[in-house]
């Protein structure tokens, strides 16, 4: 699991819920989703299986070297506090110890409500960069519909559209990136390669006039963003691992989430936006290669 950290003084209330508290979890991250050996995973552990590595009190017995024992994609997840309100809200704080039956349910629920709570992360950034009022609007409008359906009891939760709410939840985000961006980016022929989806693995992208750049869903792996400003950058669903952000002003990048700070490399001098938390193994040297955040599988997948 991973460690309970306070969150940023800067967090609103509502982005402060959605943060991890493991001491009030059921070890869902590490039941209900599985993971096939690789070098993000030691081993093969199939979903809803407890993986060997938990304690009978729901904690990690080898949380302090998960990295050198080859479990570097558990440092990496993050539930946006899904787990919590599974076992405490949704379940009355009864286990999937106490009552096996409740497994199914318990596990299909963490699975939806993560999506939801990673949707009101997302959607709260959004409504925070919102320039024009119709904007604005169409996100809290959009806010309230993802919150009743994540707030509401367990059928309810199990029954939601997550299909058509990513749809409706992408659309609104797209929106707002291109307000926030139209007032920095212009797309000129030297900057061609900073599009959505590019692949740009190890690039060397210092010095490249990055502000206001669509990198949404790139492959930015091991890209050197050393010193680099950032600013109206939408890296949503970008892959940052290894990508190198010593001394880079990430404050007013789009669409930033732990998990992808969490994989990157960087330094005591990166800045980071209101709400995420500087990673542990960025203060440490030859730390193994951060795993990608999504690379868990649930039972659909297997």
């Amino acid at each position: 699991m991973k460690p309970t950290t306070p969150p940023s003084a800067a967090t609103s209330p509502g982005q402060a819920a959605l943060r991890p508290d493991c001491s009030q979890c059921f070890a869902l991250c590490c039941t209900a989703f599985g993971f096939t050996r690789s070098a993000d995973f030691a081993i093969d552990k199939p979903p809803a299986t407890p993986c060997p590595n938990l304690a009978a009190d729901f904690s990690c017995t080898i949380h302090d070297r998960l990295r050198p024992r080859g479990f570097v994609g558990c440092t990496v997840f993050d539930c946006f506090g899904a787990g919590q309100a599974v076992s405490q809200r949704l379940f009355g704080g009864t286990s999937w110890r106490e009552d096996p039956a409740l497994a199914p349910d318990m596990f299909a629920a963490f699975k939806v409500l993560r999506q939801l709570h990673e949707m009101r992360w997302l959607l709260g950034q959004a409504e925070a960069k919102a320039y024009g009022p119709d904007t604005a609007g169409d996100v809290r409008h959009l806010q309230a519909m993802v919150r009743e359906v994540a707030e509401g009891p367990i059928d309810v939760v199990l029954a939601a559209d997550i299909g058509s709410l990513h749809i409706q939840v992408g659309d609104a985000l797209r929106g707002v990136s291109e307000e926030v961006r139209a007032g920095y980016f212009d797309d000129g022929p030297c900057l061609g390669c900073l599009q959505p989806g590019a692949d740009l693995a190890g690039a060397d992208l210092r010095g490249v006039a990055l502000c206001g750049a669509n990198l949404r869903g790139a492959c930015l792996i091991a890209a050197d963003f050393r010193g680099a400003d950032l600013a109206a950058t939408d890296l949503l669903g970008a892959d940052l691992r290894d990508a190198r952000f010593d001394d880079a002003d990430l404050t007013d990048t789009l669409f930033l989430t732990q998990a992808q700070i969490t994989a990157a490399r960087g330094s005591a001098s990166t800045r980071l936006p209101a709400g995420l938390e500087r990673p542990g193994h960025w203060l440490g040297a030859g730390s193994a290669s951060p795993p990608a955040p999504w690379k868990l599988l649930d039972s659909g997948d297997c």
